[in-house]
């Protein structure tokens, strides 16, 4: 098909802005290592590997790859390069002979991965995963470098350990708490970010360098007498040295920028690392540090121009109002196309910037859409019989959401999130009908605005301060005057409007946190009750008589154009009756969790969609108040999210997308069956990389919950990171470099990510731990841990002490991998060859059925929560229980109600620990049961008194608690540590929580990646920013590294004396 040609020519300052940044393009360089002998550099740009002398010169290319290598790593002798890779979907160890160029995968987990270093005699790559420890917690392995099982060095379970540094003599130096790890981004830091600096020799655990600073990429000499890492202790982040027998001094001192992906040379005497995006070089006696200028020569292997099939990227659809034609958006454009049959789709737009929030007019002509072609939204239109697009807003406003209305006359827009906009498509002016607060894009949806059937109002959705920010629907006339309010529900959530086709009523969604949503109903008149009586009385009324006509030969004389009657409007004035408008409000009964409700052409049929037991699908109830089945009946039953339903034309099918295709269900049959849209287009990556930049810093600016940005100058960040996305030559490039600027901020709930588009193969987990020491010196895995209700454990065949001996058949020695021999076996039948003697002689055939690595991970943490539970009942002479929240989500809050079971209730007092808690919302919840107090009591005849709460079904404790919390006792977390306080319901016991809260929400950019929008400022009771400022205890207990492998817990010792009084 044609595809449209732009006549518009671009704004000059942004086209301005572009060329400027395809000129000013830099290379970003980082995560260098040195050679054996100090004379070459192996670095990464571009995600390629490169090497360079390490005086500076030209560079050459070491390893190119279409996927992202990272963190490239000389062995002692220098004839192989370790490095990471995610060809295979996720961060893998791999090794290149550097003489032969042969490359040899050392890792398989599907857990991340981050290669550290090599050992000193080069037999051993030390790395940190988070393939098996609780959460995302890092412990500490090591791998043969001829392959292997790896093995864990430190495992402190539940403890976030890193950045391995081994000595000689095998012991090694190692970083232990916080996420700096996962957060090197971030410049600054708060309480989580800090970290320490620990050894570990045989089973011992020193520390090095405790907390108070953001302490990174420990490095140590061959004899551990002198450790230098990265710190931030100083206020910018510098190069630090500690000997062994001394005080840690500074060896930098660099007042701005940041410094990191240290590395020391294997003598001990020259680090090299990244510094504002380049790769420096200091001296490791004097600190002496200088630049390394180095020059790229190379094809790597980063994209250019390319075809890409967006047929699965939908991200947005609009069915015509006569129910022929779908647009859709996908990758920032607009596509039309048949919506009878699909196929090869219309190309609407064809720019760098991208597109959203499209919809058709009511004669099915035209569609409009935002667009953020000069660095702010726009509306624009296009039609299809002049194929020419126009643009109707201009300005440095964002003009998001338009609409059509009914009658074709005016567009409605929202300006900047405050302004509800009219555009008169005659006049071509626009004119504010109200002021008002919803979220600006890309949280902005496009269904919480509705026209009335007759075009003379709009229903929105807002709140405001006056009513506890709780969401309800108001009503504006076209014609001017006040803004009024229709519904008054003290719910928090609603998303989506639906006007009935006769104008007489609303319908809406509305929800709390932790309920079930309802669709709500607005009558804007009083309505006339219907009788089912009445329809039996119809059938005795006598039918109009028919009109007969005589047979004729010629046919009856047509009239001419001109004499034709003109059709008469049938459309009725919509009439709102405000008196007594509030008590007109009622719930259309789904019985489900109920949500973005669409009513039918006819009005006869509600459309809404539900989530039940995970599974989100579509439902329609009988709007007819007079039928006999007014029951929820199920559309959908497919997996997947599914979103933007519409009405064909006729109501006998529905329009939805879901994993970013459209699909089509019919009303009767429920069959459904995909739209395929034949969506193919050549993308440039130098060009939408600029784009992806752009709408990313732009939302963050728009978003970010503190306009003073933290004291950083936002606009200058953009220059400074402008010219390094010009320079970035793949997309993870491009994210990781947005993530640094995102790190400027200084705050919490930030980062940028985004999938590889390579899938990793899922590793089957057996539940089973193998002893080092064994492996190691013999080649044999001795079963070490069986955890609890594991695959392993469920078949009672298996024991610490056994031995693996092979899996599905294949020998198992000392340079198999078992996680290769387990990739894709997740779900699937494994039969294990089990021995309780080493050399195999009593084997036997053991059949298992392995879990994922997630499903894996939660079996550790009930083991770990029920191991606490017995141990405080132990110390505690069995009088007092215990509860582990690992986060702050509704699935932790029903956990929560299950383990506060009839044993714990009726212990003298419960211990309440949220270390290591991720976070979430249910704070208030958990407060409630934890703060209620008893007031009545309850007695059957001849039984016993029972607390009315507990009688009447109402979750409450009424049991002392003490509050036990950590350094990563994150955002809900430190909320539920604030009221705990606050409302003195009883001692915090631990360490301060991480200073880590904003309330955020996830957005997308056009292409997929996704990047966090901290909005919501938190408030103690005290009036002050949580963020930064952790909640305090009451009495400090610090755990040290390895307590874990003690079987003792200091913290939890401590709470149970505060509790018992002692």
């Amino acid at each position: 098909m044609k595809q449209l040609i732009v006549a518009l020519l671009i704004g000059s300052a942004f086209a301005v802005s572009s060329s400027v940044s395809a000129r000013a393009s830099v290379p970003y360089m980082t995560e260098p290592s040195l050679s054996p002998d100090r004379k070459e550099i192996a670095f990464v740009s571009g995600g390629d590997i490169w090497s360079v002398p390490a005086d500076g010169g030209t560079a050459r290319l070491l390893v190119s790859h279409p996927a992202t290598e990272s963190k490239p790593l000389f062995s002692p002798d220098g004839k192989w390069l370790a490095f990471l890779s995610n060809r295979t979907g996720n961060g893998d160890i791999y090794l290149l002979d550097l003489n032969k160029g042969n490359l040899r995968r050392l890792t398989f987990d599907d857990g991340l991965d981050s290669l550290d270093a090599w050992s000193r005699d080069g037999k051993w790559i030390y790395f940190s995963s988070n393939a098996r420890d609780i959460a995302g917690m890092n412990d500490i392995y090591r791998v043969s470098a001829d392959g292997g099982t790896p093995m864990q060095i430190s495992s402190d379970r539940y403890t976030n350990e890193f950045g391995a540094a081994p000595l000689a003599d095998g012991s090694v130096i190692f970083s232990a708490r916080g996420i700096s790890n996962a957060q090197w981004w971030r410049r600054g830091r708060s309480h989580i970010d800090e970290t320490e600096i620990w050894s570990k020799t045989g089973e011992a655990y020193t520390e090095i360098m405790p907390r108070g600073a953001k302490q990174m990429w420990p490095m140590a000499t061959a004899d551990g007498s002198q450790v230098y890492f990265v710190s931030d202790r100083s206020g910018e982040q510098n190069i630090w040295v500690k000997p062994r027998n001394g005080q840690a001094k500074q060896l930098t001192n660099f007042t701005n920028g940041r410094v990191l992906f240290a590395n020391l040379s294997y003598d001990g005497r020259e680090i090299v690392f990244e510094r504002n995006f380049k790769i420096w070089k200091m001296n490791a006696e004097s600190g002496k540090a200088s630049e390394v200028a180095i020059t790229l020569r190379g094809a790597a292997a980063n994209p250019l121009r390319e075809r890409q099939n967006l047929g699965t990227q939908i991200r947005d659809i609009a069915l015509s109002p006569d129910g022929k034609k779908i647009a859709v958006i996908a990758r920032g454009e607009v596509f039309a196309a048949s919506a009878k049959d699909g196929g090869e789709v219309y190309r609407v737009t064809n720019t760098a910037a991208p597109e959203s929030y499209v919809a058709w007019s009511a004669d099915s002509r035209k569609v409009i859409y935002s667009s953020e072609r000069d660095g702010s939204m726009s509306v624009f239109e296009y039609d299809f019989g002049t194929e020419t697009e126009t643009r109707l807003t201009r300005g440095t406003a964002d003009d998001a959401a338009p609409v059509y209305s009914p009658d074709g006359k005016y567009i409605m827009f929202v300006r900047d999130a405050r302004r509800l906009m009219l555009y008169d498509t005659n006049t071509k002016q626009e004119r504010e009908l109200t002021r008002f607060f919803t979220d600006p894009p890309p949280l902005l949806g496009n269904n919480g605005f509705k026209w009335s059937p007759d075009s003379k109002w709009i229903a929105y959705l807002t709140n405001a301060p006056e009513n506890r920010s709780y969401t309800n629907v108001n009503v504006v006339s076209v014609d001017g005057g006040a803004a009024r309010p229709v519904s008054f529900l003290a719910n928090s959530f609603s998303g989506t409007i639906s006007w009935s086709p006769d104008g007489k009523y609303l319908l809406f969604d509305s929800s709390q946190r932790t309920e079930s949503g309802v669709i709500a109903r607005v009558d804007l008149t009083l309505q006339t009750p219907r009788f089912r009586e009445d329809q039996f009385r119809d059938l005795f009324k006598p039918e109009p008589p028919r009109e007969s006509r005589p047979a004729s030969a010629t046919p009856a004389p047509t009239a001419s154009p001109s004499a034709s009657p003109e059709k008469k409007d049938e459309s009725k004035n919509t009439e709102i009756v405000f008196d007594d408008i509030r008590r007109r409000l009622s719930f259309v009964h789904a019985g489900l969790n109920a949500g973005s409700p669409v009513i039918s052409p006819d009005g006869k049929t509600l459309l809404f969609g539900a989530s039940e037991e995970g599974q989100f699908n579509y439902y329609t109830v009988n709007l007819d108040e007079l039928a006999a089945d007014r029951s929820p009946r199920q559309l959908t039953s497919t997996p997947g999210f599914k979103s933007d339903a519409h009405f064909s034309a006729d109501g006998k099918e529905v329009f939805y997308m879901s994993n970013g295709r459209v699909f089509i269900v019919g009303l009767d049959r429920r069959e459904v069956r995909p739209l395929n849209l034949g969506i193919e287009i050549d993308t440039d990556f130098a060009d939408e990389k600029m784009e992806i930049f752009k709408q990313g810093w732009r939302y963050l600016r728009d978003n970010f919950y503190d306009d003073k940005f933290h004291g950083v100058d936002w606009n200058g960040i953009r220059s400074t990171y402008e010219p390094m996305i010009a320079g970035a030559r793949n997309i993870d490039e491009v994210r990781r470099l947005m993530a640094l600027m995102a790190g400027e901020l200084n705050a919490s709930h930030l980062g940028v990510s985004g999938s590889s588009g390579i899938q990793a193969a899922p590793v089957g987990k057996l539940g089973l731990r193998f002893d080092r020491a064994e492996f190691e010196t013999n080649g044999r895995l001795r079963v070490s841990e069986v955890i609890t209700l594991g695959p392993a454990a469920i078949v009672k065949s298996i024991a610490v002490g056994d031995y693996l001996i092979g899996i599905d058949g294949k020998n198992i020695s000392q340079n198999t991998n078992i996680d290769e021999l387990l990739e894709n076996k997740v779900g699937k039948r494994v039969v294990l060859q089990i021995s309780g003697s080493a050399d195999g002689s009593d084997k036997k055939d053991v059949v298992v059925r392995p879990v994922s690595t997630g499903a894996e991970k939660n079996l550790l943490y009930r083991q770990w929560v029920e191991d606490n539970r017995a141990y405080v009942a132990r110390i505690s002479g069995g009088k007092l229980g215990y509860v582990h929240l690992p986060d702050m989500g509704q699935g932790t809050l029903n956990q929560l109600y299950i383990d506060l079971d009839a044993e714990n209730q009726a212990k003298e007092g419960v211990v309440v620990d949220i270390r290591n808690n991720n976070g979430g919302f249910i704070n208030v919840y958990v407060i409630d049961i934890l703060s209620r107090r008893g007031y009545l009591t309850m007695r059957e005849r001849g039984l016993w008194n029972v607390p009315a709460r507990s009688a009447l079904g109402q979750r409450s404790l009424e049991r002392p608690t003490v509050l036990v919390t950590n350094q990563h006792s994150l955002s809900d977390a430190e909320d539920l540590t604030e009221g705990y306080r606050t409302l003195k319901l009883g001692k915090v016991i631990g360490e301060p929580t991480s200073g880590w809260i904003i309330y955020t929400w996830n957005a997308q950019l056009f292409d997929g990646t996704t990047i966090r929008l901290p909005r919501q400022l938190i408030l103690g009771a005290d009036g002050k920013n949580m963020e930064l400022n952790p909640r305090q205890v009451d009495i400090a207990v610090t755990r040290p590294i390895g307590e874990t492998l003690s079987g003792r817990d200091s913290q939890l010792d401590r709470a149970v004396r505060e509790l018992l009084g002692n």
